[in-house]
């Protein structure tokens, strides 16, 4: 089996929504960054996103090297954020801010209608929100990763990514984006760093999009389903769908959904496999 070279692999969590993060590159036919081939040297890491009480937020944060905190929007609040700032500091993990359309009933998971000039605002001004409060905590907001409808939004729609590229560049921060999407390619043409993301909790379409929830073959709740096809995708760099042939994927970061029922033992399980690997548990930002 041919491995990439140099795969940085994290595995993020989601304080409502835990993620995990792999990859060594970009979507490999359409945005490559030189990652070459992997050695069995690898970098792992799990983002945690902020929602009070959804998941079990300590166990994750013992789990992952990096954390996405949700900062008011679709859930969180200053007491939240404050709490999961100080944890996540306290276990040396990495900060993402995670803003989403402000949607409590529908967890950032409905589209509301806005110009995209809105959007750009909204997003400016939640991240703005966590950076103030990481600061009292004595913390720092290292990247910001949009959340569920916006996150699938900025994928497609040009204008929707452009306006949240602006917002992650006035605030000097770089992106975590979905791997293969607008919203990588909007920033990466205007230069702002961009990191990509792989889902080890949800299926994938023939196009690079992730399933819609709802519909059969969105979520693998089985772990050692989801580990094997993570592993499966660092050896050939091809990620399942359910429409088609393995599609080429390629990013720093990994996501498993924190608010999914068995969401710690998914993370545990994939980590666990990971590190069988060869695969080191590590932020993939570096510095």
């Amino acid at each position: 089996m041919r491995l990439y070279k140099r795969v940085r692999a994290l595995l993020q969590g989601e304080r409502n929504a835990s993620a995990i993060d792999v990859g060594g590159g970009n979507r490999l036919d359409e945005f490559e960054r030189g990652a070459g081939a992997l050695t069995t040297a690898r970098r792992f890491a799990v983002v945690l996103n902020g929602v009070e009480q959804i998941g079990d937020d300590a166990a994750m944060l013992g789990l992952v090297s990096s954390a996405n905190i949700a900062c008011g929007g679709h859930a969180g609040d200053p007491e939240v954020m404050f709490a999961t700032l100080k944890l996540a500091q306290a276990r040396g993990v990495r900060i993402g801010a995670h803003p989403g359309y402000a949607d409590l009933a529908g967890f950032g998971r409905r589209v509301i209608a806005m110009p995209p000039e809105a959007v750009g605002r909204m997003v400016a001004a939640q991240v703005g929100a966590l950076m103030g409060v990481a600061a009292l905590a004595g913390a720092r907001v290292d990247y910001v990763k949009p959340h569920g409808a916006l996150g699938n939004l900025a994928a497609d729609d040009r204008a929707v990514a452009a306006a949240i590229v602006s917002a992650v560049d006035a605030l000097g921060l770089p992106l975590l984006a979905i791997s293969g999407t607008m919203l990588e390619q909007v920033a990466r043409g205007r230069g702002v760093a961009v990191y990509s993301e792989v889902f080890a909790d949800r299926g994938y379409l023939a196009s690079g999009r992730l399933v819609p929830r709802g519909q059969a073959g969105a979520m693998l709740s089985d772990s050692e389903e989801a580990a094997a096809r993570l592993v499966g995708f660092l050896q050939s760099g091809l990620m399942p769908v359910v429409d088609g042939d393995p599609i080429p994927l390629a990013a720093q970061s990994v996501c498993v959904h924190g608010d999914s029922p068995g969401a710690v033992a998914m993370a545990r399980a994939l980590r666990d496999r990971l590190t069988a690997a060869g695969v080191i548990i590590a932020p993939f930002l570096v510095g």
